[in-house]
């Protein structure tokens, strides 16, 4: 587990990753290589089973950190997730405090929540046991996923739950949770997207974003957005694919 990834995020350092969604560690290992700051490891959308998440979590190696969103925000993917030594979460369809309240509950450990206690790499597989408990709950990194308009209507009570690090905005589910799929720019998505970022900002929890280009995440990295996920591996190979071909056929 990264040790460093939670006080980076807290500070507001520009932390810039991209998502992985092929169940490969050798990809996993370039990415981590190429120099990003953190892997966004998808179990939501992509078909990664918590092995594969392992295995691409030790092909990125300690220098770069990993986060998964989970498959659902629910005790055990949480549990699994961060036993595997992950250095956070991002908890998806969080629309309510109360449901923050259980996400951050489900990743601290006791006193501090309820999260269970088990030998596995987190823990070194029970060589650094001790360690890890003692140190856990200051480490792990928790952060949560407003991709509803019931969510940004819970948005202030939401950003004041404490345990909670960063807000992770998802732009296209709450596109559609308007009405407008995939409308992203569409001016009252981004009516709510700003409400977020009000809320968010003035309560002193961190952002974050999603975007294909870089052109689509400079404009929230200058409304103070930090925790950036720019790129998909599968079409960055594609896209890369794509004009090696038509240059040569050019």
């Amino acid at each position: 587990m990264d040790h460093h990834f939670r006080n980076r995020l807290r500070s507001g350092d520009l932390l810039v990753g991209t998502m992985v969604t092929i169940n490969s560690p050798e990809v996993a290992e370039l990415l981590a290589g190429i120099g990003f700051d953190w892997l966004f490891i998808d179990a939501e959308h992509a078909p990664l089973a918590m092995l594969d998440i392992q295995h691409i979590v030790q092909a990125a190696g300690k220098g770069c950190p990993c986060i998964v969103r989970l498959p659902e925000a629910s005790e055990v993917p949480i549990k699994q997730a961060l036993d595997i030594g992950v250095a956070g979460i991002i908890a998806p369809l969080v629309n309510s405090a109360r449901h923050a309240e259980d996400v951050v509950r489900l990743a601290k450990y006791a006193p501090d929540g309820s999260r269970g206690v088990g030998v596995a790499r987190a823990h070194q597989y029970g060589l650094g046991f001790q360690e890890y408990l003692d140190a856990a709950n200051e480490n792990v990194a928790v952060i949560v996923q407003v991709e509803h308009i019931e969510a940004v209507a819970n948005i202030e009570s939401i950003a004041k739950v404490p345990g909670v690090d960063a807000i992770f905005v998802g732009p296209y589910d709450l596109s559609a949770s308007l009405g407008k799929l995939g409308q992203v720019h569409d001016p009252e998505v981004q009516q709510a997207i700003q409400t977020v970022t009000k809320a968010s900002l003035q309560a002193g929890i961190r952002l974050g974003i999603f975007g294909i280009t870089p052109e689509s995440v400079r404009p929230f990295i200058d409304r103070g957005y930090t925790l950036i996920v720019a790129g998909i591996d599968t079409m960055m190979l594609g896209s890369s694919a794509s004009q090696l071909l038509a240059d040569l056929k050019s």
